[in-house]
This record gives structure tokens, C-alpha cells and sequence, in this order.
């Protein structure tokens, strides 16, 4: 579960815009989210009108980073994110300096990761050929089609669920610059249906000449996926490997723990797992920077044996 706002975007700090107040200082990252009082009777301020009352601000001309929270109200028919995505691709102008985009910064309190609706990235991405940075949190109706971008350093898809289309898209992208590819893959009951060989063109080295940090999050396949890892082509390129989050076992762990090419990494996430604790403290005995925190014990029932990924509804 997610149970906080971002506080930061890159090394900034987050301004909340309010509707009113002026910014200060201009420049800094932006966290745009509509507010709701319940116990007003007046009509709830729709995301076009507090989109377009920001960007008459002087603001978006000088904002490098764009975080947004709740496009909608319960109390509106204002939830389409279409109508989000759309107002960024008509503002491109106004936004000439932007580089960072996080879409639905949302705790688990106001709405849980697998209610977010989420919509195509394809026009955003063709909007701002200066984008750096895109995060968006949230997998129903996600989608991209053929992605293509010359400047995206950074990819980061949080869901409870990823669609095997939306995996396969991501493994076939076009994107040279990347260094920071970050997928949860989450469960199969809220949309997670991909596979390990939709993960195989990323594991072969077939794209991402560039990819420094390759963090496949939050996976109910943890061990196939480790399995897959251990002996990947991929794995002797980069230099921070996370697959945290998941129902890692003794399983999953034990390839990644002889394989030579882990030996040689920076850093290794693997916090929130299911090893025993005899192979969590094999870990420090070899010479790699890796978290094995968050030890979880499996649920027993008869001869069954459930392990649960951190993030899932």
C-alpha cells in the first residue's frame, strides 16, 4: 500500500498549488490536486477549471516537473483521465520547460492503486520531446502503442496489475536514453496477466542501451523471474537490480545468489520477500550492496502455501 504524497521530485521539494496563492519560488515542481470539501454546497471546481486557472499563472512557463494528484471529484463526472492527458497535450506551449511527469499521486486512503483509470501516453510523450522523466501509478486502461522517444531517462509504471500488452509495448520501446526502468508487475487478479517471456526482450539486452537501474517490482512470478534474471545477458550492463516487493522464495533466491553477474552489481533490492532465514543471511557474505529487509512469512493452509506481493488492490 502506498500511504503517502510525494514530498520531493528529484532533489526539489514539492509545492502544492491551491488554486490561489502564488508560488514561491517559481520554478519549483508542482503538485496539482483538486481538493473536496463535502460539506460545501457549492459546485465542486472541475480539473479543466483548475488546470486552466494554473497555467494563467506565470508558473508553468519556468516549471521543470509536474506531480498530479486527483483529477476528479465524487461528486462530478470529471473522473476521465483523457480529459487530464488531453489538457497537458494542449499545453505543451505553455510548458516548454517540463521534464518531469508523475500521474496519479494517489495514497491508498483516497483511492486505491487499482481503482485508478488510467488512459493512453502516446500523445503525451509526442507533446513534450523534452520529457525526462515519466511516472504514472495506476494500470487499468493504461497504454502507450509503439513508444518512441529520444530524451526519456526514466520510465516508472506503479500498478497493482500491469497488462501483458502494456509489458510487451514497454519491452519493444524506442527509447535510447533510458537509464531508470521501473515496472510493478502486481497480480493477476487486478490485471497483472504478463508472463516471463513478455520480460524477454529487456533481459536479452535488446533495447535500453543506456539502462542503469532495471527494477521489475511487485511480481507474483518472483522466482521464475529471478530464475530469468540470474543468467540474462541484461544483467551484465546494468548496475542496480530491484525485484523487491514480491513473493520472492529460497527458490528465486538461490539463482540470483550463484549467479556470477549479481556479484558485480552496485546494488541489489530484494526487500519484501519470503526467503528462509538461512538464505536472507547467506547475502552478507558476499561482496554486493543488497536489502533483504521486510522478511515475510508465507500463509499456510493444509499442504498450500500463499506468498503475496506488497501491492496489489
Amino acid at each position: 500500500m502506498i500511504f503517502a504524497w510525494m514530498g520531493h521530485f528529484g532533489e526539489s521539494s514539492l509545492t502544492n498549488w491551491d488554486g490561489r496563492l502564488k508560488l514561491d519560488p517559481i520554478g519549483h515542481p508542482v503538485r496539482l490536486h483538486l481538493e473536496y470539501n463535502y460539506r460545501s454546497k457549492a459546485p465542486a471546481q472541475t480539473w479543466q477549471d483548475y488546470f486552466s486557472a494554473w497555467l494563467a499563472t506565470d508558473e508553468p512557463a519556468q516549471t521543470t516537473g509536474l506531480v498530479i494528484g486527483r483529477w476528479w471529484h465524487d461528486s462530478t463526472n470529471d473522473g476521465d483521465i483523457e480529459r487530464v492527458l488531453e489538457s497537458l497535450v494542449n499545453a505543451r506551449e505553455r510548458l516548454p520547460l517540463l521534464k518531469a511527469l508523475f500521474v496519479g499521486d494517489f495514497t491508498s486512503d483516497e483511492w486505491e492503486i487499482s481503482w485508478i483509470l488510467q488512459g493512453d501516453y502516446a500523445a503525451v510523450l509526442a507533446a513534450y520531446p523534452q520529457l525526462e522523466y515519466l511516472a504514472i501509478r495506476g494500470g487499468s486502461n493504461l497504454s502507450f502503442g509503439a513508444i518512441q522517444h529520444q530524451q526519456l531517462k526514466a520510465l516508472i509504471i506503479q500498478t497493482g496489475g500491469l497488462a501483458a500488452q502494456v509489458v510487451r509495448d514497454v519491452a519493444a520501446a524506442n527509447l535510447p536514453a533510458l537509464k531508470h526502468l521501473e515496472l510493478w508487475l502486481g497480480s493477476d487478479e487486478y490485471g497483472g496477466n504478463s508472463t516471463i517471456d513478455d520480460l524477454k526482450p529487456i533481459l536479452q539486452g535488446e533495447r535500453f542501451p543506456n539502462l542503469v537501474t532495471l527494477a521489475l517490482r511487485d511480481c507474483e512470478y518472483a522466482d521464475v523471474l529471478a530464475q530469468a534474471v540470474a543468467n540474462a545477458p541484461m544483467l551484465e550492463r546494468i548496475k542496480i537490480l530491484d525485484l523487491s516487493l514480491g513473493n520472492l522464495s529460497d527458490a528465486g533466491a538461490e539463482a540470483l545468489f550463484t549467479s556470477p553477474a549479481i556479484r558485480k552489481l552496485e546494488f541489489l533490492d530484494l526487500h519484501h520477500h519470503y526467503m528462509s532465514d538461512g538464505m536472507r543471511d547467506c547475502w552478507p557474505t558476499i561482496e554486493v550492496n543488497c536489502d533483504v529487509s521486510d522478511q515475510q512469512i508465507a500463509d499456510e493452509d493444509g499442504d498450500e502455501e500463499y506468498r503475496y506481493i506488497a501491492v496489489s488492490e
